[in-house]
């Protein structure tokens, strides 16, 4: 037997490939099937089951595509109601693939149809849990996504969770190997570990929501300090559920190069966003009048999903030369598939076009010291934890996930300064600020990691009525 994690850093997710004999099972696969085709090849087995654990919302999975490529079927827990076919477990069935089984724990809570698979090897012995959302390391999975399909306040969700847990899970051996579908970094929780993998024991121990003294206690904990989920959730659902375009198409389709005397009509014509994937250093010194910047070298997806609403949003691409695929595939990874093609040559070949050129007023943290006074307005983008743990003194706080909500209420008359943490997430909204003619701005270099080794005073004190500069 042999169970490999896949884990992709940039979704914080965590895919698996279960080989027994000649036969193989996949849980939770990402868009892109070559991954898991190859591996097959690789080992000479045929996949006979793609367990899924629910309907993801925080990224599209490649269920449907494997499943047409391998003819393997789909399987999905109790009460799951995919518009395409799939094997609809009952709770406790078991799967064989090889001389391992699979058995389904109806797990609800996280949504309805969240289903543990539960690995019990070739002896006979339960050895691990495949538990997606409804169980990480450190945490649980937010109950508040499924309120609509459940018809079920977030409240009720919880407590179904715990009835799960406790049910389903807690009764498990402490040997238990923990294999969850996050990690730190999802939207999909808020108290992860770094950690992929750990014992079932250890998470009966340290786990926060584990070990709380009633079901009354771990709904208030569980729900509490929870974030609003990105916006592309609820789409990325639809497409998990009802299918999706094949992502060869998808990627054949947006890797179409467009030459600079093109690229700007294309955008007019069709409405499309300019994404520009190069890192902050390289965009702010020059780039093409009203792109957005998100980094491809960093929490690109996630970002992009928290920040463009509609995933039929057309796109267009301004990367690193040789970046293009990358950046479509990632894109497609949380259901961005209108991507219309790149810019040819990326932004050297727009500069050297003569074509105009915007850029953003970046400063280093040690002229932000220099130029910081009394009445200096600062802008902290980073999340309201991050902000309450230390902060610039009177700075305010405006996380970028919330970024449409306070844009328009910043006065251009005044000059401000912007960071977050080391300068990935102030870029991003610096370039949305830009684009929306915001432009008496500085955006800080390194950020506040940089700002801590300046004379700039610093607090850990949160005053709650502070309003934004007006």
């Amino acid at each position: 037997m042999k169970v490999e994690q896949i884990y992709t850093g940039c979704l914080a997710q965590g895919a698996y490939y279960i080989v027994s004999e000649n036969e193989a099972a996949i849980i939770d696969p990402l868009r892109e099937t070559k991954p898991y085709t190859d591996r097959l090849e690789k080992d000479n087995v045929k996949l006979k089951y793609i367990f899924e654990t629910h309907f993801h919302a925080d990224f599209v999975s490649g269920h449907v595509d494997l499943s047409k490529k391998t003819g393997a079927p789909i399987v999905y827990g109790p009460t799951a109601k995919p518009e395409f076919d799939a094997i609809i477990a009952e709770d406790n069935q078991v799967f064989e693939i090889g001389k391992i089984k699979i058995k389904v724990l109806h797990t609800p809570g996280h949504t309805m149809e969240s289903a543990t698979y539960l690995l019990i090897d070739e002896d006979g012995k339960e050895t691990a849990i495949f538990s997606g959302d409804t169980l990480f390391l450190g945490d649980v999975g937010r109950p508040d996504l499924a309120q609509k399909a459940a018809n079920m306040t977030q409240e009720e969700l919880a407590g179904i969770l715990y009835e799960s847990l406790q049910n389903k899970i807690m009764p498990l051996s402490d040997e238990i190997t923990v294999y969850p579908a996050h990690g730190a970094g999802s939207a999909c929780g808020k108290n992860m570990q770094k950690e992929t993998v750990d014992t079932l024991g250890n998470q009966k121990k340290t786990n926060y929501a584990l070990n709380q003294p009633n079901k009354e206690s771990f709904v208030r904990e569980v729900l509490d300090g929870l974030s609003a989920p990105p916006k592309y959730f609820e789409m990325n659902v639809a497409m998990n559920k009802g299918g999706y375009e094949n992502f060869e198409t998808v990627l054949k389709k947006g890797n179409q190069p467009i030459e600079v005397e093109d690229f700007e009509n294309v955008a007019e014509d069709s409405g499309a966003l300019i994404l520009d994937t190069r890192s902050a250093a390289d965009f702010h010194k020059g780039f093409v009048p009203n792109s957005i910047n998100i980094g491809l070298k960093g929490d690109f997806a996630p970002w992009v999903g928290a920040m463009i609403v509609d995933v039929q949003q057309p796109i267009l691409l301004v990367t690193d030369e040789g970046a293009e695929e990358e950046a479509i595939t990632r894109l497609s990874r949380v259901g961005f598939d209108n991507v219309l093609g790149f810019l040819k040559g990326g932004f050297e070949n727009w500069k050297n076009s003569g074509k105009e050129i915007d850029q953003i007023n970046r400063i280093t943290a040690a002229e932000f010291a220099e130029k910081f006074g009394e009445n200096s307005k600062v802008i902290d983008v980073r999340k309201n934890s991050e902000y309450a743990a230390s902060h610039v003194n009177d700075a305010f706080s405006r996380p970028l996930s919330e970024i449409n909500d306070w844009a328009n209420s910043i006065n251009d008359g005044e000059h401000f300064f912007i960071h977050c943490a080391g300068g990935y997430r102030s870029m991003i909204a610096a370039s949305i600020l830009n684009s929306r003619g915001t432009r008496n701005f500085s955006e800080i270099e390194g950020g506040f990691n940089a700002i801590k080794g300046t004379s700039v005073p610093q607090s850990d004190f949160v005053c709650q009525s502070k309003t934004m500069p007006s």
